[in-house]
């Protein structure tokens, strides 16, 4: 039996109820993380927790919880869900309102839930072990405001869909200039003439914490030609490698993009060293 949190109470998570007049439900007004957990060890729950605040100060949404406090409920979920492998679901709400409006109201009291969900033992870097991805590409039609992590997912559902849709499981996404943002649900990583590329980030790009600490792995750890700059569609069809990377996924081989393979279609050596890095060093930030 799965166990929530929901505004002070651990509770089962069937048992958990939420009100239709809250913001969350009626407007997407909210932000939430998604945190992984193996053998009851968190990665780099600093970081998300600095990813959170930053979300919540850009949608004016502020709470009583400190880290600390967040961080004690999470760490009680996960015991109270066995300390096995899970993600942590973290979601905060502008909470119940009277009164449906869009302006925000002038007291509200925000809602905080969490819950854990199954994943699955991360690579070791290893191909035999990898969970390799075929992908669509389309032109990015979010919103503008995707460097915040909000429960408003509509526009990535629907890119997400154009790739179900086509036997696929992700979209490779690219903006009004031909330019690589990201994919519906991860940043995305190349490696083109032995460099490994990213976008930058601005607001076309959530700031994922994957991401993060495998930029700082490369940097400590290899001699690697690692660049963050603008990726052109043609660089991304013409890599040699091309990875995805969220907290779920970590790093993870993309095979196929529009139904022709990169490269030889097997996960590179590139990856394979670097999802090795992230096997080896994925506690380190704690």
């Amino acid at each position: 039996m799965t166990m929530a949190y929901l505004n002070g109470e651990f509770l089962p998570l069937h048992e958990a109820k939420i009100s239709p007049m809250d913001r969350g439900f009626l407007f997407g007004d909210g932000v939430y993380e998604v945190i992984p957990c193996y053998v009851g060890k968190t990665v780099a729950l600093q970081y998300h927790m600095d990813r959170l605040r930053h979300s919540l100060h850009e949608i004016q949404l502020a709470i009583a919880p400190s880290d600390s406090d967040l961080e004690a409920i999470l760490k009680e979920l996960i015991i109270r869900n066995g300390n096995g492998n899970v993600g942590i679901y973290l979601q905060i709400t502008r909470g119940v309102v009277e009164k449906r409006q869009h302006a925000f109201p002038e007291r509200a009291s925000p809602t905080v839930f969490a819950y854990t969900f199954p994943i699955d033992p991360p690579s070791n870097g290893a191909a035999d072990n990898a969970t390799c991805f075929t992908t669509v590409t389309r032109a990015d039609t979010r919103w503008a405001r995707c460097h915040i992590k909000s429960t408003a997912l509509l526009g990535n559902v629907l890119h997400m869909m154009e790739a179900v849709n086509e036997g696929a499981e992700e979209v490779l996404l690219f903006n009004e200039q031909g330019l690589l943002t990201e994919a519906a649900a991860c940043n995305v990583f190349i490696v083109k003439d032995d460099q490994v590329l990213t976008p930058e980030l601005d607001h076309q790009k959530l700031p994922g914490v994957t991401r993060r600490l495998c930029l700082e792995l490369l940097e400590k750890y290899t001699d690697w030609q690692v660049r963050v700059g603008p990726v052109s569609r043609e660089a991304v069809m013409s890599a040699e490698e091309v990875w995805l990377s969220s907290s779920t996924k970590e790093l993870a081989p993309v095979i196929a993009i529009d139904g022709k393979p990169v490269a030889d279609g097997r996960p590179g050596s590139y990856w394979s060293a670097a999802q090795r890095l992230f096997h080896l060093h994925r506690f380190d930030i704690k």
